[in-house]
């Protein structure tokens, strides 16, 4: 067992909800807005999870670099404040939208608006299903999943009491990561005995679930977080219930995760590329506004991050 087009743009403030970042030069290209500017909004969930604050930095370095404005808005995990958010950008004209979904509710509303306006939309990590992106960016968490169920398997020697602290219910990651990890186990003697559903991925969520579920099931004996915040928090509450031996695994790679799997707390992570993922995202971006082809989905490697190999991700993060 293991131990631990439009309008001019009228760059005003955006509503409480959404933040404007720092203007950007003037880009030379004469697509977009009547001042030759390109304009990419990017609507984003929250800004207290490691891996959105990670993409939205490497989109605007990358835009920085390409010469292009950012505008950013943050959901506050509110659905219905990001439809009005992304409403917002559209009434400003934006060449194109960034957008990771808020919740599986509503998810769909702000891609067809934008359409309707004939703005590209770049999904990431979550992709509506009756309403998808024109591309899509994420990683493949159904491969990633799979090899990090694979490799509790082997760490748990083949036998234990797997509890489930999942994601949003509904969103893309949740459901490729659970269908990921089942097939990682599959065949095993690992048993799942508990799950239960966050609302938002964070680290008091984690805690709290599992410890009601230690409560109710105190003989379980490996967690897995869908997200770092989750199995930070499954860990913690895991060690105050006094489960040394308790085996935790995340998904992320966010650089608490990563120090957490250095000093023993987590047991493994998936890193997630987000410097990739972030820049991907503006490329696709720039690539469809001038109306060239981009893949429909753009999935990238999970690398499975144990204590192995944890100290070259924390030195340079992919």
């Amino acid at each position: 067992m293991y131990r631990t087009r439009r309008p001019a743009k009228m760059f005003v403030g955006l509503m409480a909800a959404a933040v404007l970042s720092t203007t950007l030069g003037a880009c030379a290209s004469s697509t977009g807005a009547d001042d030759g500017e390109i304009t990419i909004g990017l609507a984003v969930p929250n800004q207290q999870s490691p891996f959105y604050v990670a993409i939205r930095k490497w989109v605007e370095d990358e835009a920085k670099r390409e010469n292009v404005k950012v505008l950013v808005a943050d959901a506050k995990n509110d659905a219905d404040d990001q439809v009005s958010q992304v409403q917002d950008f559209i009434t400003r004209g934006v060449d194109g939208l960034i957008y990771i979904p808020a919740g599986a509710a509503a998810a769909t509303v702000p891609v067809r608006a934008a359409k309707s306006a004939e703005i590209p939309v770049v999904t990431v990590d979550r992709n509506p299903k009756d309403a998808p992106g024109d591309t899509f960016i994420a990683t493949d968490s159904v491969a990633a999943a799979q090899e990090l169920g694979e490799w509790v398997v082997k760490n748990a020697g083949d036998k234990g009491n797997l509890a489930i602290i999942q994601g949003q219910l509904g969103t893309t990651p949740e459901e490729a990561r659970d269908q990921g990890f089942k097939k990682g186990i599959e065949g095993s003697g690992i048993k799942e005995v508990a799950r239960q559903a966050s609302k938002a991925w964070l680290q008091d969520e984690g805690y709290q679930i599992t410890t009601d579920l230690l409560q109710a099931h105190p003989n379980i004996d490996i967690i897995f977080g869908r997200a770092d915040g989750l199995a930070l928090g499954a860990a913690q509450a895991a060690r105050n219930a006094g489960s040394k031996d308790m085996l935790v695994v995340g998904f992320d790679g966010d650089p608490s995760g990563l120090e957490a799997v250095k000093s023993g707390l987590l047991a493994a992570t998936v890193t997630q590329q987000t410097t990739a993922m972030g820049k991907l995202a503006v490329q696709s971006t720039l690539k469809l506004i001038k109306k060239e082809q981009v893949p429909a989905e753009q999935l990238q490697k999970g690398i499975l991050t144990t204590s192995e190999n944890v100290d070259e991700y924390i030195a340079n993060h992919p």
